[in-house]
C-alpha cells in the first residue's frame, strides 16, 4: 500500500511541473520580464521544467510496476497517470486561466476517465 500511495504522490507532483511546463509559458505575456522572449526561450524554460517532471514521473513508474515489486500494472498505471493528468489540468486551468470555465460536458468527460479506472482495475 506504501508503493501505491508513493507512486500516485509522485505522479501528483510529476504531473504539476508538466502542466506547467506545457502550458504556464501562455501566461508569460503577463509577466513583464518574460513578455518579449522568443519561442525558442520559451522551449527552453519549458524543457528546464519537465526535467523536473521526469525527475518524478520515472521513479513513479518505477516504484508502481508490478514487474519492479509495485501494486500496479502497465495498463494501471497509465489510466492513473491520466486521471492525475487531467485532475491537476483542471486545478490548474480554473487557479491561473480564470477566463477558462469547467462545464458540464468536462464534468461527463471527467466522470468517464474515473469509470475508466474503476473498469481498468475490476477483477
Amino acid at each position: 500500500m506504501k508503493k501505491a500511495f508513493l507512486t500516485v504522490f509522485l505522479l501528483i507532483l510529476s504531473n504539476s511541473f508538466m502542466t506547467f511546463a506545457w502550458y504556464g509559458h501562455l501566461k508569460f505575456r503577463q509577466i513583464s520580464w518574460l513578455h518579449h522572449i522568443g519561442l525558442f526561450s520559451i522551449i527552453l524554460i519549458s524543457w528546464g521544467i519537465a526535467f523536473f517532471e521526469y525527475s518524478l514521473q520515472i521513479p513513479a513508474n518505477r516504484i508502481g510496476y508490478n514487474g519492479n515489486g509495485g501494486p500496479f500494472n502497465l495498463l494501471q498505471l497509465k489510466v492513473i497517470q491520466e486521471v492525475i493528468t487531467l485532475s491537476v489540468f483542471i486545478i490548474f486551468s480554473i487557479l491561473f486561466f480564470r477566463n477558462e470555465h469547467f462545464r458540464l460536458n468536462h464534468f461527463i468527460g471527467l466522470t468517464f476517465l474515473i469509470l475508466a479506472v474503476y473498469f481498468i482495475f475490476k477483477r
